[in-house]
């Protein structure tokens, strides 16, 4: 029979995991800027700094649009792990998919810098988005739902992910309907919290209406 992992090689495990997973979410990032210093070829006698500014602009706001996308998505990422101290498969498994999406985003970044109107785009770009989010709410789950040990407790509450995927949802169907906004729809995405105090309020009083209790008298 083969020997068990100790506390100790399951914690250095999951280390090394996030050591991987972080690793790669820079290698992501840095691969959103290579475009840009490609650029740089064209400027000369015929093109000045200005004129490469004009004529890329597209590359410049994909970059930046996708830089703090992914900034995002590792804060939460990193939020739903910071208590954790040993993993198990699942976790380990939904971390590779998750990593599996920052890896494959800079190429429909490089999609919409040179064909962002089309739809095709669109829904790949913002598709890749959504199922990064879903994927961080899933490891969420499994942290809080206590198949990992953990140094503190903790809470997960899955309106939190399906509220930002349905957002990033409505706003490509802004974007598909109306070409024009561009892909200015995905800033819907800073109205989380409102959404979502507004459904915890009526997900309250739906539970005080079903026990008899007046509405807001739950914490």
């Amino acid at each position: 029979m083969a020997p068990r992992a100790t506390g100790r090689e399951r914690e250095r495990n999951l280390d090394r995991l996030l050591t991987f997973v972080d690793a790669v979410v820079a290698i992501a990032i840095t691969l959103l800027v290579l475009p840009l210093v490609e650029l740089t070829a064209e400027v000369g006698r015929a093109t000045s700094v200005a004129q490469l500014l004009e004529e890329n602009g597209a590359a410049f706001w994909a970059f930046l649009l996708s830089f703090a996308v992914i900034a995002r998505l590792w804060f939460v990422q990193h939020r739903a792990l910071e208590h954790v101290v040993a993993g198990n498969h699942r976790l380990e498994l939904l971390l590779v998919v998750w990593t599996l999406t920052i890896v494959f985003l800079p190429f429909p970044t490089a999609l919409v810098a040179r064909a962002g109107d089309q739809a095709a785009t669109k829904i790949l770009y913002v598709g890749t988005i959504a199922v990064s989010t879903l994927v961080l709410g899933l490891v969420d789950h499994v942290v809080a739902g206590g198949e990992v040990v953990t140094d503190a407790d903790g809470t997960t509450d899955m309106l939190v992910p399906l509220v930002n995927v349905a957002l990033l949802l409505v706003a490509l169907a802004i974007m598909l309907l109306v070409p024009v906004v561009s892909y200015f729809p995905m800033f819907l995405l800073a109205l989380d919290d409102q959404v979502l105090r507004v459904l915890r309020r009526l997900r309250r009083t739906h539970a005080a209406a079903e026990v008899g209790e007046p509405p807001g008298t739950r914490p």
